[in-house]
């Protein structure tokens, strides 16, 4: 999500593609606005004619080097920042939940690093709020997943 995308004349998609790989999620750390040097998910804005799953799949190779399958689309979310009175960033977040198919992280485009991080560690990391909400999420789902097919 570049600065192209500031102070926008309307809400702009992107994507955030939720990767987990045994008890750890796979992160960026941002090394552009908004939230440049916050932890997050991969992710982008979506391009024309792109589909929120290719996009997903898109994004986190471009800033990841990290290759995954979309299974289908989790949580939807508004990203909205104010400066004064005016919105300065405004996404609706898509985010997609993943599968790990193979590559170890690697950071690209305007990612300035990426790792699977241990989902015990997050607390360490400064990620960024909407992310944390959606990686809590997505974890009590996949929690509840595992008991329901394993009781």
């Amino acid at each position: 999500m570049s600065a192209r995308n500031e102070f926008p004349r309307r809400p702009v998609p992107a994507v955030g593609a939720i990767v987990f790989r045994d008890g750890a999620v796979l992160l960026v750390k941002r090394g552009a606005e908004p939230n440049k040097g916050r932890w997050s998910l991969p992710g982008g804005a979506l391009e024309i004619g792109e589909t929120v799953e290719a996009a997903g799949v898109r994004e986190t190779l471009e800033e990841t080097a990290v290759d995954v399958r979309s299974v289908g689309v989790f949580d939807v979310r508004d990203f909205i920042q104010l400066e004064g009175t005016k919105v300065r960033w405004h996404y609706v977040l898509i985010d997609v939940l993943c599968e790990h198919i193979g590559g170890e992280p690697f950071p690209g485009t305007d990612a300035e690093n990426a790792r699977f991080v241990p989902l015990r560690e997050l607390g360490e990391y400064d990620v960024a709020p909407t992310a944390l909400e959606v990686l809590e999420a997505a974890s009590v789902a996949r929690i509840a997943a595992d008991e329901s097919i394993n009781p």
